[in-house]
């Protein structure tokens, strides 16, 4: 077993075992380093978006003082959900190692098909009603943003 993955997933069982949350884990690792671990806290925080991926990616951006994490590598104890899968893009990580699938975690109740349906445009019934309102207001801001000298971009 690699053992980077064994570390994230005893992260995982440390944080299931606290009843912080569901079952998974990530490591951040930069240069063969873990620079960040985390394991799901969404029952512990009352927070829905406390899972692993995340958590570990915010102490890593803490850490290093950057958002920018390219020259980092991702360890999950499971393939990332929707939200968790942007952040690592976001997070502009070039690679992924992850142990369990969505399938699998569906399977013990962590289902977010339709979460993926949605993205596809596929979802029968929204949950989330969308409205855009203020547009032009919202564009104002936008070109505020874009006058800015010296301005850092995504």
């Amino acid at each position: 077993m690699n053992e980077l993955m064994r570390e994230a997933i005893e992260e995982a069982r440390t944080g299931i075992h606290a009843g912080h949350g569901g079952p998974f884990g990530a490591l951040i690792v930069r240069e063969g380093r873990i620079i960040a671990r985390a394991h799901n806290e969404v029952l512990s925080s009352n927070d829905p978006t406390a899972h692993a991926e995340i958590l570990a990616i915010r102490r890593a951006s803490a850490t290093l003082g950057r958002f920018d994490l390219s020259d980092c590598e991702i360890y999950s104890s499971c393939e990332p959900c929707p939200m968790c899968f942007a952040a690592v893009h976001w997070a502009k990580m070039r690679r992924l190692y992850y142990a369990c699938t969505r399938t699998d975690a569906a399977a013990i109740g962590f289902d977010d098909d339709y979460i993926y349906r949605v993205i596809r445009g596929e979802a029968a019934e929204m949950q989330v009603e969308l409205s855009m309102i203020d547009r032009s207001e919202g564009l104002t801001l936008f070109g505020e943003f874009s006058s800015l000298e010296g301005k850092q971009l995504y």
